[in-house]
């Protein structure tokens, strides 16, 4: 078992400026004092194990991350529940996701007490980073690099292994529902290619299509399959769901283009324990613009760790657009899981699942 060591910073963030800095984060503009760090050889396995305060990188520009794109990343975050409490949500399932990311982009994999043990002597370090606005959270970004130096295409035999924390509020500004473009010109993910590992390349090459989404007033881009152009995939960072004029919730299924959301699966697990029907299958785009204006789907929702669950108002494309209910406000299905969600996320609720972990302090 690899042993941490703590180098603290010797220059805090005094209280008055963290309270600052915390009164209305912008999504992933702050960050904490400190930040883990793993080290990887093919010779010595994942070592050098260390919290240290939070610094740039210094890496040769001959790294292979640089060229090759080996980077993988994940997000979750760290609650600050009842009587102070910290907790974490299904960070297991997370470093499962993480390894499985690694195996796809030929990386090594970080072991999951290593993925655990790294978030939680941060979180130990950087515990009074961790709102207490049941609005905002501590969000979390391991990821980890490729850093040999070489130029060639091959599996790189060094990697750096980060988490850095930032304290967020909500991922989208504002309230009330989103407007989302539909992108019929630009595709997310293909099968066999790397839809369902959470990596770099795949966020890069949304920005463009998010950028029209952007130019058409929208705040996040709608994917279809990239074999048709006919099924829904997933958005730019994040799942879909709709509801039907029945209760009913439907998503389109994995297979290997959608990232296996872990709030995606909470929301399926969850809603199923409410007594809700929550369903898996192919949705198709006009299947969904038909039943949206003829009241067959009342309540769109996009979901994902940052998005938590944020209502989807509106669907724009370039030959018209189509609201779900009244294009503005969050339905009553969708108020109703995310209120059960967020309960559960912080303690408040209880957990028949087991997916709540307290951090000791």
């Amino acid at each position: 078992m690899v042993e941490f060591k703590i180098e603290r910073t010797t220059t805090p963030t005094s209280a008055e400026q963290r309270q600052a800095l915390m009164a209305d984060p912008k999504f992933g503009r702050v960050f904490t004092d400190h930040m883990a760090v793993i080290r990887y050889t093919d010779e010595k396995g994942w070592h050098d194990a260390k919290i240290i305060p939070r610094q740039p990188l210094q890496i040769d520009p001959a790294s292979t991350v640089l060229h090759y794109g080996q980077e993988i990343f994940e997000g979750l975050k760290a609650y600050r529940g009842k009587g102070g409490a910290i907790t974490l949500f299904r960070p297991e399932a997370n470093a499962a996701r993480f390894a499985a990311s690694a195996r796809r982009l030929s990386m090594a994999e970080l072991p999951e007490e290593l993925f655990l043990g790294a978030i939680k002597e941060l979180l130990k370090v950087d515990h009074d980073w961790v709102p207490s606005n049941p609005e905002q959270s501590l969000y979390l970004r391991p990821f980890t690099i490729s850093n040999e130096v070489f130029l060639g295409v091959k599996r790189a035999n060094e990697y750096l292994f980060i988490v850095l924390a930032s304290p967020v509020g909500g991922y989208f500004s504002g309230n009330g529902s989103i407007p989302v473009w539909v992108s019929e010109t630009y595709t997310r993910a293909a099968p066999g290619g790397t839809g369902e590992a959470k990596c770099g390349g795949n966020y890069a090459a949304s920005l463009l299509p998010q950028q029209e989404a952007a130019d058409h007033g929208c705040s996040q881009v709608l994917f279809l399959d990239a074999k048709e152009r006919r099924f829904i995939d997933e958005m730019g960072g994040m799942n879909v769901m709709f509801v039907r004029k029945d209760g009913s919730v439907v998503t389109p299924p994995l297979g290997g283009t959608i990232l296996r959301g872990i709030t995606r699966d909470s929301i399926l697990k969850l809603g199923r324990k409410m007594g809700l029907t929550m369903v898996e299958e192919p949705v198709a785009i006009e299947d969904v613009f038909k039943a949206a204006a003829a009241g067959e789907i009342t309540e769109a929702f996009a979901c994902g760790t940052a998005a938590v669950i944020s209502p989807i108002g509106e669907f724009r494309r370039e030959s018209g657009s189509v609201a779900f209910g009244d294009g503005k406000t969050a339905g009553p299905v969708t108020m109703k899981l995310r209120t059960a969600l967020c309960g559960l996320q912080r303690g408040e609720e209880p957990d028949p699942f087991g997916w709540v972990h307290s951090v000791s302090l």
